[in-house]
């Protein structure tokens, strides 16, 4: 193990950052700085989204829907458990063991962000058999066959990186803990266990089935597109092209996965490379973790600037929230005003 890695002796605060130490702050003000303010973000913004699916009925109408809100749950607890790491670094006191709080939040890390692309590939597989098989889709997904696949992710999830416990790091790489770094060392069996049994599929899936989805509906567009040509030749009207109605949807979630698995490419090169013991480093290491946990946060943004009746539902939750504000505002103003008046009363 790298000696940088082990923790230092002349009392100042484990930071993996250098830069971030200064002699008048006893504590690792970047790495704080950073993870306090992607906390901030990850809740917030994944809290608007619940709500928001809450106050707009139109967007349960798709059964991507029910994955959506999954991953903007499990996103809101990986903001909420970064609040751990927050603490660690400000040196709150913590009531179990070091190696015990590494290794319970590296799993539950790991776990919901396993959840966030389980939850992508299952999106892409609805999107292609809503494509594929439009006059069945409706009896091969329904919201029970939806709630047993959704509840198969939080169990299926759980289970492929329970081996973490005996095997070495399920891919966190954070090491805001000293532990974490001088002692927890990834295993090149398990992280061939773990790109076998989670990256690998979910990444074939959601390749394979957008491709397929983008391909048929080309082919849509330009079968649409040559009717109406020809139709409107007939009636001596120009025909405008009109693209596939369901490409739109899917542009979306593509958008959405294709950001999720560039902010996780990096971090998937150094899992690997860290654990064949080609390379190691505590500062790609803590950049490259925690730029993927950013992800938490991208997907609400993508969706609110992607989709309009997102969009329209965040309008009509801040509506709620303006009239609200603007209630209690009056009521105040009211109660004040006859507050004055009973006052100005008992002076007469």
């Amino acid at each position: 193990m790298n000696s940088s890695l082990v923790g230092n002796q002349s009392g100042r605060p484990f930071c993996l950052l250098a830069i971030s130490y200064l002699e008048t702050i006893n504590f690792c003000l970047l790495e704080v700085v950073i993870i306090v303010f992607l906390m901030v973000l990850i809740i917030s913004g994944n809290i608007i989204v619940i709500f928001v699916f809450h106050c707009a009925p139109l967007l349960n109408h798709h059964t991507t829907s029910y994955f959506i809100q999954t991953m903007a749950y499990a996103d809101l607890l990986v903001g909420v458990s970064c609040l751990v790491p927050s603490l660690s670094l400000l040196h709150y006191p913590i009531v179990l063991s070091e190696s015990l709080v590494c290794q319970i939040f590296g799993y539950v890390v790991s776990v919901l962000k396993s959840v966030s692309m389980a939850s992508l590939a299952c999106i892409s597989i609805d999107r292609y058999i809503a494509i594929t098989k439009p006059l069945t889709y409706n009896t091969l997904v329904t919201p029970w066959r939806l709630r047993i696949c959704i509840l198969s992710i939080w169990l299926y999830s759980c289970l492929v990186f329970l081996p973490s416990f005996h095997w070495g790091k399920p891919g966190y790489h954070g090491d805001v803990f000293q532990w974490c770094a001088s002692s927890w060392d990834t295993d090149a069996y398990f992280t061939l266990f773990i790109v076998v049994m989670l990256y690998a599929p979910a990444a074939f899936i959601v390749c394979f089935t957008y491709f397929n989805i983008f391909r048929i509906c080309q082919q849509h567009t330009k079968e649409i597109n040559e009717r109406r040509v020809r139709f409107s030749s007939q009636d001596g009207e120009a025909g405008e092209a009109q693209p596939c109605p369901d490409k739109r949807y899917a542009m979306v979630l593509f958008r959405i996965t294709s950001v999720f698995y560039i902010l996780w490419l990096p971090y998937i090169i150094y899992f690997l490379l860290e654990s064949s013991n080609v390379y190691r480093n505590r500062v790609a290491s803590f950049l490259t973790t925690w730029l993927a946990i950013s992800n938490s946060f991208c997907n609400c943004v993508i969706y609110s600037l992607s989709n309009s009746v997102f969009q329209k539902g965040l309008k009509r939750l801040s509506g709620a929230i303006c009239a609200s504000c603007a209630r209690q505002r009056v009521a105040k103003d009211s109660s004040t005003s006859r507050s004055k008046r009973s006052s100005n009363g008992c002076h007469v």
